[in-house]
């Protein structure tokens, strides 16, 4: 990775989800491949209490 004493806190921010979403989609790619022939029912999606 580049100098990170030169990076934004945009490009931190950037970076960092980056690193987070790969994380995610490891994390799901394992879970789906371990649950075998079981059908993973999807997290029901909760509203957005504001």
């Amino acid at each position: 990775m580049t100098d990170e004493k030169n990076l934004t806190r945009e490009e931190r921010l950037a970076a960092k989800l980056r690193e987070n979403l790969k994380r995610r989609k490891a994390q799901a790619r394992e879970l789906d491949c371990s649950s075998g022939d079981e059908a993973a029912a999807p997290l029901p999606k909760q509203p957005l209490s504001r």
